[in-house]
């Protein structure tokens, strides 16, 4: 499924850069894994900081193609960034939907239905 092939050495580089980060979730990362985990969101499976070639996503469900990611608050040159990193992902096929930290820690409940209106049917 992943079409982005990176040498084997640099995988294993970006997941243990992985692994770390789910150690260190946000608040906000932290609360939304809570709501998903464990196929607690109509059954799909979710996986936390996961890599796809040399990016590491927040949140991605396989079955769907549907990646979240949580943003806070970011700079101009990030959000370039962030632009052509989703853009390229699309281009793999997968589905991005974009939170705000703000919108998962004050409104959960609107943030899964937004991920809930993202299922393919």
């Amino acid at each position: 499924m992943d079409r982005l092939q990176i040498p084997y050495h640099l995988a294993q580089k970006i997941q243990a850069i992985a692994q770390t980060f789910r150690k260190v979730a946000t608040p906000s990362e932290a609360l939304l894994w809570e709501a998903i985990r464990g196929r607690k969101l109509d059954g799909r499976k979710f996986r936390r900081q996961h890599p796809i070639g040399s990016f590491i996503v927040d949140f991605i469900c396989i079955e769907e193609m549907l990646i979240v990611e949580v943003d806070g608050a970011i700079h101009s040159d990030q959000y370039e960034a962030d632009a052509e990193r989703q853009a390229l992902l699309e281009c793999l096929g997968y589905r991005v939907l974009r939170l705000t930290a703000d919108s998962v820690e004050h409104d959960l409940p609107n943030a899964l239905a937004a991920i809930q209106g993202m299922w393919c049917i």
